[in-house]
């Protein structure tokens, strides 16, 4: 058995885990719901493999109780609204895809295969409590969206570059304590911090690489890198804790309502569950 610590919470390492298939694609993402529903996103090649779910439903416990997704052609990013709709980042076919528990579409933002209107492969979408989605446009774009919670294009921020504002990369967004919006800057190797309007507030640094951030209830900023290194750094930007707790780097992650950690890897393929010892 093997162990990580994050501050004065020592958390055990279980990979892979929970209930999921190994001929549908690689685990690139992981989010959760308020009743504690896991939501493992797959990445397939929709040139090469057969067809499939590319969202599978778990339990708290790790098994599975539910698929689905088969439309989606190339799923980089999913996450849950406060309204529950399940959104999943569908990167090179330029379009965000709700679904129901159910999985049935329920919204769609951006022309699908249509570059440009508004995204050019988007990375990932994080929501803040009212509804209002955020959408890193990040692999042939720098700039960060923003729709109002009925879908409504609201503006947003950014181009390329390596100052304040700028981005170079921008895979992943979360809202925070007080509306505060965090993007990792991939390839600028640091996360940025904004109000909820586009103002610059601050960066977070001592990264390589940053892949996936996300907020705890303290308002802390949860990080993960290539390094690989999971961060754990103050709403101030203050580093509080570092660990490695994966073999290549989680692409995605999500904290659970129980206090575990979830992680998703892309080499070796599988969810890493860190829990709370």
């Amino acid at each position: 058995m093997l162990y990580v610590t994050l501050g004065a919470q020592r958390y055990r390492i279980e990979r892979p885990w929970g209930d999921l298939p190994t001929d549908m694609g690689g685990v690139t993402d992981v989010a959760t719901d308020a009743e504690g529903r896991i939501y493992v996103g797959l990445r397939r090649d929709s040139y090469t493999s057969g067809p499939g779910p590319t969202v599978i439903v778990l339990d708290a416990m790790g098994q599975r109780i539910g698929a689905f997704g088969e439309e989606v052609a190339d799923l980089h990013m999913l996450d849950v609204a406060p309204d529950g709709l399940i959104h999943v980042v569908d990167r090179d076919a330029h379009e965000i895809i709700a679904f129901d528990r159910e999985g049935v579409v329920r919204r769609r933002l951006g022309t699908r295969h249509q570059a440009g209107q508004p995204f050019n492969s988007p990375c990932d979408i994080g929501f803040a409590p009212d509804g209002t989605a955020y959408v890193a446009d990040g692999y042939a774009a720098s700039r960060v969206h923003v729709f109002a919670p009925d879908g409504t294009p609201q503006g947003g921020w950014g181009t390329p570059g390596q100052r304040a504002g700028e981005f170079s990369t921008p895979h992943s967004v979360r809202v925070g304590m007080e509306g505060e919006v965090a993007v990792t800057d991939r390839e600028n190797n640091r996360v940025q911090v904004f109000t909820a309007e586009g103002r610059f507030l601050r960066s977070l640094y001592l990264l390589h690489k940053p892949m996936a951030v996300t907020a705890d209830a303290e308002g802390n900023w949860w990080v993960t890198d290539q390094v690989p290194s999971l961060s754990v750094f103050s709403r101030q930007g203050v580093l509080l804790s570092k660990a490695r707790a994966v073999l290549n780097g989680a692409h995605g992650m999500a904290l659970h309502p129980d206090g575990s950690v979830l992680l998703a890897e892309m080499t070796p393929s599988r969810l890493t569950r860190l829990v709370p010892d």
